[in-house]
């Protein structure tokens, strides 16, 4: 596709929007020029293509199509057949999955199918068949009264918040620690790292249903084969949340051992993140379990969002390119840069570095609550967000850390140095931040004070390296 074509098509879209509510189309240049001029250091966010954009302003946004392919709850739905088909297809082989479940709209949404297939494989099909029961039509009242307690009191255990895991992984106000009797493991005190005896030692004890591994803030690889062993060990599921990792393990960073697919029964996955593709879920699964995936609709979903479905597809297909395994290495590599650069100007890391996409950094030896520094650096044009650390004295909401990821930098073409003169940049600003206070005097955890000419200085020496790696380079908007 030419600049010329790309900026044309974009031009015209923004026009028509603009005829109907200009105030949206307004505010859609203001997010593409912020985007262009700060430094997107968040781990969780990338720059799609345009091809995959472009894929979800169609008119299969206005199809529904509950079901699956082939069986479908609405007419008319051949060529959503076709496009949930080709998006599956990619993504096998993509991740050399046995199946794939592209429905989900969110990460969320995949854990959630996830955990309700990893249910009725191992808890509601052996109790229907204890039951006699043909199918859940022969279900009595009664009957129904039993299975949900069955249901609702199985054990999972998965990597704590502090530690590094998500809200999904069994945390008690999230869905997922009301649904299961919830245990979390967390890493080693001293070196922040998993500790693998610990963690079958608890599972031991434990006896979950659902292993889940996986992470949102822990900057190192995981070792899923021994995952796996834990988990066969006390007879359990292992789900991995690939999440934030995706686009590494499709782009063949992780191989072997910190591959989860080999090992995994059921892994899920955002379709953004590292994989530079939709907002958008997804569920791979081992044949095993996929009956029990394939009814993520209508047990957790309802009409899937084909547009949406069609850009995974371009997506998937994008990665499966051989660009892309060159991309990811980059992505690793640059947290290297980052990391490095962080610790040669004394910051404390969260395991001491990084061997994935993300780094962790420790801000409560600058006098700040993560709040008070990722404020102070978007003043600067830094875009990052605050995050916790093991055992942090701030809570989730204040925080005691910030969490960089190098995927969305790197898709604009930022190599070693310039991560290394980011990791400068962000280190000047938390240096030259102090905390404000309280209307009673005190000292507070979310008021700050940037030193003046900081916030100046940062956006100009950035704007250096942006200019040079511009975002979706040769798009003019008339």
């Amino acid at each position: 596709m030419t600049d010329a074509l790309i900026s044309s098509t974009y031009s015209q879209a923004l026009e028509v929007i603009a005829s109907v509510e200009p105030r949206i189309a307004a505010a859609t240049r203001a997010e593409l020029a912020d985007q262009r001029s700060s430094l997107k250091l968040i781990a969780s966010e990338n720059y799609a293509s345009p091809a995959v954009l472009l894929t979800m302003g169609t008119w299969f946004s206005d199809k529904y199509a509950e079901g699956t392919v082939g069986h479908r709850f609405y007419a008319g739905c051949q060529n959503v057949d076709t496009v949930e088909s080709l998006a599956a297809e990619h993504a096998r082989e993509l991740f050399g999955a046995e199946y794939a479940y592209v429905q989900p709209h969110s990460g969320i949404d995949a854990n959630l199918v996830a955990f309700w297939s990893i249910l009725a494989h191992r808890v509601e099909g052996p109790w229907l068949e204890k039951a006699a029961a043909k199918n859940v039509n022969d279900l009595t009242a009664e009957d129904w009264e039993t299975l949900r307690k069955e249901l609702g009191n199985q054990r999972l255990l998965g990597m704590s918040l502090n530690a590094g895991g998500h809200l999904t992984h069994g945390f008690r106000p999230n869905i997922s620690g009301k649904m299961f009797h919830q245990q979390q493991y967390g890493t080693d005190p001293e070196t922040g790292l998993l500790d693998y005896a610990a963690v079958a030692a608890k599972a031991r004890e434990f006896k979950p249903l659902v292993l889940v591994a996986g992470y949102s803030a822990y900057p190192r690889r995981v070792n899923f084969a021994k995952m796996r062993e834990i988990a066969d060990e006390v007879g359990a599921t292992l789900m991995v949340d690939m999440a934030h990792f995706a686009g590494l393990v499709a782009g063949k960073v992780f191989t072997g051992e910190e591959n989860p697919v080999p090992y995994a029964h059921v892994v899920t996955s955002t379709t953004h993140k590292s994989l530079r593709g939709p907002r958008g879920g997804l569920v791979l699964a081992t044949e095993e379990y996929a009956p029990s995936v394939d009814r993520g609709c209508p047990m957790v979903l309802g009409g899937p969002l084909s547009h949406v479905m069609a850009a995974k597809a371009v997506a998937f297909a994008e990665a499966r390119r051989p660009e892309f395994a060159t991309y990811a290495q980059d992505v690793a590599d640059n947290a290297q840069s980052l990391a490095t650069g962080f610790l040669s100007r004394g910051a404390k890391l969260v395991t001491g570095g990084t061997d994935n996409h993300l780094v962790l950094l420790d801000v409560s030896g600058y006098g700040l609550t993560g709040r008070q520094a990722e404020s102070a650096l978007l003043d600067a044009g830094v875009v990052t967000n605050r995050n916790s650390v093991p055992a942090d004295p701030n809570g989730a909401w204040y925080t005691s850390g910030i969490r960089f990821g190098t995927p969305a930098l790197t898709t604009r073409g930022f190599g070693a140095d310039e991560f290394d003169k980011v990791a400068e940049l962000v280190v000047d600003v938390l240096r030259n931040t102090t905390p404000g206070t309280t209307k009673a005097g005190g000292t507070s955890k979310a008021s700050y004070v940037l030193a003046d000419g900081v916030a100046d200085r940062t956006k100009a020496a950035s704007a250096e390296m942006l200019d040079k790696h511009p975002l979706y380079p040769g798009l003019v908007l008339s």
